[in-house]
């Protein structure tokens, strides 16, 4: 779930955030930051750039999937936000987490419910039966368990083909893939599940949940650090397991899937399945329709949360500093000599929040004024913030609405329309012109 709790805390604290710097937090994109020698402490030195570390190429697209833009439009500049509201499309829900499209080009929205259910809305309207009802086999204690992500193949109009990530009855992830119904598109087949991966927890929270295929048609598993409170396992930088990481497996290939040879660690020095490390519990992460770039947003511990950035084309291999940091701040250890961290680029304090919800870049039609502004933000407070890449790779963000909302989980349509799941309402939310 989208919160920072440990073992002994509620589900989300309670505080009211603001942006880091409301009018502009700059830093530098996807800088990598070696670190010193260890009598010097873990303090930042020379960075380089985004191009620097290899990141000058644009992802191959999947078959089937529109080819990424690196011309794609970008607002230079934050318009008024007052010009845009967030309007009610659907209530009624059972703690919504997650909000994704088919890409079939049917229009629906496929609202994730946490105690185990896949709600299909169409038209603004739930449809009476859902989608998919796995409740009996997920373990869900109002907490951070449950039914956490969903994601639809590729060419999911050609094979029917989804693929979820829920915590079981025995408190440990399952990844698993299910087919659509042979005789109505708006059921699933319960019977079609295929477990393709499992992941023992050892304690209930920090379990991620973004079930996401990339812009290159591999599939994409964000997995916390295990949980407690301060990575007790440290399971962030260690490569011998999959907790604390982003995993980049092929579904296509392989049974019941393929380690891409691309993969960082595909020939050893770590799990195959492995693609970055060093996170804490990355609550949603996306790419850009547009171009394929991808944001991160991981959740923090008691001081910082962040947004993490890779360029598209980007290798893997990136560590993004969990435990040795929170956000861009020493947090604990000393991290070895020469060691390679990628920093945020945007990071706000707990004296301004909490717990930080992933979002996406704004690609629709019916606001111009906010392509390419990436949309994050907070289950604590309801604010939300726009993020802009400069041409320069600095970055600025600003806190563009303050909402009641507690935002579980940010969404997309096909046509690229952003929406907001509120766990207090239970209900989903569209960002729009106001009339």
């Amino acid at each position: 779930m989208p919160n920072k709790t440990d073992s002994h805390r509620p589900i989300f604290p309670l505080a009211f955030i603001e942006l880091f710097l409301s009018l502009g937090l700059i830093l530098s994109a996807c800088e990598v930051v070696p670190v010193p020698q260890p009598t010097q402490g873990p303090t930042l030195a020379t960075k380089l750039s985004a191009t620097d570390a290899g990141a000058s190429t644009q992802a191959p697209p999947a078959t089937g999937q529109a080819t990424p833009n690196p011309a794609a439009t970008i607002a230079s500049s934050f318009p008024d936000p007052a010009g845009y509201e967030w309007t009610t499309l659907a209530t009624g829900l059972d703690q919504p987490v997650d909000i994704q499209d088919a890409g079939d080009g049917s229009g629906r929205l496929f609202i994730v419910e946490q105690p185990g259910r896949i709600v299909i809305l169409k038209d603004g309207q739930a449809l009476p039966t859902p989608f998919l009802d796995i409740e009996s086999q997920v373990k869900s204690d109002g907490s951070e368990q449950g039914l956490l992500g969903l994601g639809f193949h590729p060419k999911y109009d050609e094979n029917g083909l989804f693929y979820v990530n829920y915590i079981d009855l025995n408190g440990n992830t399952v990844i698993a893939r299910f087919h659509v119904s042979a005789s109505d598109p708006n059921q699933a087949d319960p019977g079609s599940e295929e477990d393709l991966l499992h992941v023992q927890q050892p304690f209930p929270n920090h379990n991620g949940g973004s079930t996401v295929f990339g812009p290159d048609g591999l599939l994409y598993l964000g997995l916390g650090d295990g949980g407690s409170g301060g990575d007790p396992h440290q399971n962030g930088q260690n490569l011998q397991t999959l907790l604390g990481k982003i995993l980049r497996i092929d579904v296509d290939q392989g049974s019941p899937y393929g380690i891409p040879a691309d993969n960082p660690f595909a020939k050893g020095g770590g799990l195959p399945e492995i693609w970055a490390y060093g996170l804490r519990n990355p609550w949603r992460f996306s790419f850009d329709k547009a171009n394929g770039n991808m944001y991160i947003a991981d959740v923090g511990q008691d001081s910082w949360e962040e947004v993490d950035f890779v360029a598209a084309g980007t290798p893997g291999g990136l560590n993004f500093g969990w435990s040795y940091f929170e956000g861009m701040h020493p947090f604990q250890g000393q991290p070895p000599a020469g060691t390679q961290f990628v920093q945020p680029v945007a990071e706000y304090s707990h004296s301004q929040g909490c717990s930080i919800t992933g979002g996406y870049v704004y690609r629709g039609l019916s606001m111009p004024a906010l392509q390419g502004i990436y949309f994050y933000g907070d289950y604590c407070s309801g604010n939300i913030w726009g993020l802009l890449r400069a041409g320069d790779n600095t970055w600025q963000s600003q806190l563009l609405f303050s909402t009641s909302a507690k935002i579980s989980s940010f969404g997309q349509d096909e046509a690229g329309e952003i929406y907001l799941a509120d766990l207090g309402s239970n209900s989903i939310l569209r960002l729009s012109p106001k009339k």
